[in-house]
């Protein structure tokens, strides 16, 4: 880990968590396998957009019907259409994903937030429309390897970080089955729209990190947001006694679950 940069940042929890940099071969190499994965769906754009047109000409030489105006707004529509999977391509899989494309997730890497938190539609929105200037002559590219917190322009404009995935941290989260019991309770209790998606991923984040987490630092984080949560949704008394921890299992396990109906 020498070779890498790491940054520390203070959640809202006023816990100290540090992050290692993904570095400009992590975040290249994640970028050509979007590309790849993008220059494939502009392709078939294309393929479409290519067909239409070879049909509205074949229409214009059998019924002699001018089409140069409706040729000219089915252009319009294409580049439209193109800009519009350009931009959204990353804004999509990095608010879905949290923080992730398909690249990053190969590359082991997302983008967080300068507090530490998930990345959401916003941020992603901010640094894909700054992704045409970081591109052109390599402004990212030495943006990243110039300064401290290795940041493309994106990065700046959105305030994110981009980060290695934690490798002792799990992709799945396993649910006790009493707290997965305790979740149905909740659900008959709570209304989960008071919790939004940066919630359940601040929840995710902790289960992950939490075996990594000092025993105090552990406790800390685990009755603060419990005592956030539990006074965000207005819950005056629980179903059943339990911990902190089981109280979060369940919260995030009812989420989901709510989430599917």
């Amino acid at each position: 880990m020498g070779l890498f940069k790491t940054v520390t940042i203070r959640t809202p929890e006023s816990i100290e968590l540090e992050f290692v940099l993904a570095g400009i071969g992590s975040r290249a190499v994640a970028l050509v396998v979007d590309y790849l994965c993008l220059g494939t769906g502009l392709f078939v754009l294309s393929l479409i957009y290519s067909v239409v047109l070879v049909q509205l000409l074949a229409l214009d030489a059998v019924l002699s019907i001018a089409t140069e105006t409706l040729q000219l707004w089915i252009t319009a529509i294409f580049l439209i259409l193109l800009f519009a999977l350009y931009i959204g391509y990353f804004v999509l899989f990095e608010t879905l994903w949290f923080g992730q494309s398909p690249g990053k997730r190969y590359t082991k890497i997302r983008v967080i937030r300068d507090d530490g938190q998930p990345e959401r539609i916003t941020q992603a929105t901010l640094r894909s429309l700054l992704r045409p200037v970081d591109d052109i002559l390599f402004v990212g590219f030495f943006c990243i390897m110039l300064t401290a917190q290795e940041k493309r322009l994106g990065d700046w404009l959105a305030g994110t970080l981009v980060v290695q995935v934690d490798p002792n941290s799990p992709g799945q989260i396993t649910i006790p089955e009493r707290s997965q019991a305790i979740g149905q309770d909740l659900l008959a209790l709570i209304d989960m729209a008071h919790l939004s998606p940066d919630d359940l991923a601040t929840i995710r984040d902790f289960l992950q990190r939490r075996a990594h987490l000092s025993p105090k630092a552990k406790t800390q984080v685990s009755d603060q947001l419990a005592r956030r949560y539990r006074d965000q949704l207005r819950l005056d008394c629980l179903p059943t006694e339990m911990t902190t921890d089981t109280f979060l299992e369940a919260l995030y396990w009812a989420y989901q679950q709510g989430s599917r109906e």
